[in-house]
């Protein structure tokens, strides 16, 4: 007696169908973790300036109640006792710090200017953000737009 040989009905592998909507899926998931990424990247390059920023307003506010007058940039730079060691970079390295006096020394501009660089997560929106004496805080885009309210959240 021969064996009987049972055909099943149920397909075996995927089809075509299958693979191209999962290949559809996986991509679709893949775009949206890339937006997200490059998005959470930007802020936290943002959070670095901003960081930077408030550091050098806090060592003025404590120098300013020393001697009456603000840091000049070197005098913030300056390894304490002299000074408050502030970087002229940013901690993270993406912003270039400056302070700008007045003449009289009673006011100041600290800015947190983005670092040229070819990476594909180049903040082209808060190419430059500042903030004075009185806390006023401003930002600008790569165009020259302001982009304060973006860009010092």
């Amino acid at each position: 007696m021969r064996p009987r040989h049972r055909h099943s009905s149920i397909p075996r592998g995927f089809t075509l169908t299958e693979i191209v909507t999962a290949l559809v899926a996986v991509s679709v998931l893949a775009a949206i973790a890339v937006v997200m990424w490059r998005s959470h990247a930007l802020r936290e390059r943002r959070g670095d300036a901003v960081q930077a920023l408030l550091a050098v307003q806090a060592a003025q506010d404590q120098y300013f109640g020393q001697h009456a007058r603000y840091a000049s940039e070197t005098q913030l730079a300056a390894e304490p006792p002299a000074g408050h060691g502030i970087n002229p970079r940013s901690r993270l390295g993406y912003y270039a710090i400056t302070v700008r006096n007045s003449e009289d020394n009673l006011g100041y501009w600290a800015t947190a200017k983005v670092i040229a660089s070819a990476e594909a997560t180049q903040d082209l929106r808060c190419v430059e953000l500042r903030i004075d004496q009185n806390g006023r805080r401003f930002a600008i885009d790569a165009a020259g737009e302001d982009r304060s309210a973006d860009c010092w959240r």
